[in-house]
């Protein structure tokens, strides 16, 4: 199944431009693949203004957040995969959400995986974990 992250990015972005309310991203800076400029991370970590306002061509897709953006009056080019985003809130009020960090999906285009045909001998299948909701203030 697919990653729950990039969706929930996208619509939270929405809600909180919608609530004329600013976003900023939390993204793991040392993540593989993350483009951002050097210099303005601080502890592996860094916080991203994505309002329409202070980013052009802001593009979210499935497998990253990319935009154009200016640091110390410097224009670079972003590229935080989907993954490295660690949370999305409004600067106003810090309304969001954090997310876990999500192990990496291996890809199973071989078909050496687990079948699709359930348990045997009729068994209701079973949850593999506990489930990782939280709750949003």
């Amino acid at each position: 199944m697919n990653s729950s992250r990039p969706y929930l990015v996208r619509a939270l972005y929405e809600w909180i431009v919608d609530n004329d309310c600013t976003p900023h991203l939390l993204v793991d800076a040392d993540f593989a693949g993350v483009q951002v400029p050097p210099g303005f991370a601080s502890d592996g970590q860094i916080v991203l203004n994505v309002s329409p306002g202070a980013v052009r061509h802001l593009h979210m897709d499935n497998e990253a957040v990319s935009f154009e953006g200016r640091f110390g009056g410097v224009a670079h080019s972003l590229y935080i995969p989907s993954a490295a985003v660690m949370a999305i809130y409004a600067r106003e009020n810090g309304q969001g959400m954090v997310f876990d960090l999500e192990p990496p999906v291996p890809d199973d285009e071989d078909g050496d995986g687990p079948d699709d045909q359930g348990p045997p001998d009729g068994e209701p299948p079973r949850p593999s974990g506990r489930p990782s909701l939280k709750v949003v203030k």
